[in-house]
C-alpha cells in the first residue's frame, strides 16, 4: 500500500471511495460466488475475508492519524 497525504475532506472522501472499490473488487466477488453456489463454508470464509479487509483499511486510516 502506498502512502497518501490527505489534506482535505474531499481528498479523504476520494481516497475512501477508491479504497472501498478496491476491497469489494478483491474480496466481494468470491463472496458473491459463494452466495450464488449456496456454499455455507465459502460464505463464512469469504465473508470473514471481506470483514478483515474492511477492518484493516479502518486501522490503516487510524494509524495514519497518529502523530509519531
Amino acid at each position: 500500500m502506498d502512502n497518501v497525504e490527505i489534506n482535505s475532506r474531499s481528498e479523504f472522501a476520494l481516497w475512501a471511495i477508491q479504497r472501498a472499490q478496491e476491497i469489494v473488487r478483491n474480496e466481494g466477488s468470491a463472496l458473491a460466488l459463494s452466495a450464488r453456489d449456496m456454499d455455507e463454508a465459502g460464505l463464512q470464509q469469504n465473508g470473514a475475508a471481506l470483514g478483515k479487509a474492511i477492518a484493516d483499511a479502518m486501522l490503516e486510516v487510524f494509524d495514519g492519524l497518529l502523530v509519531e
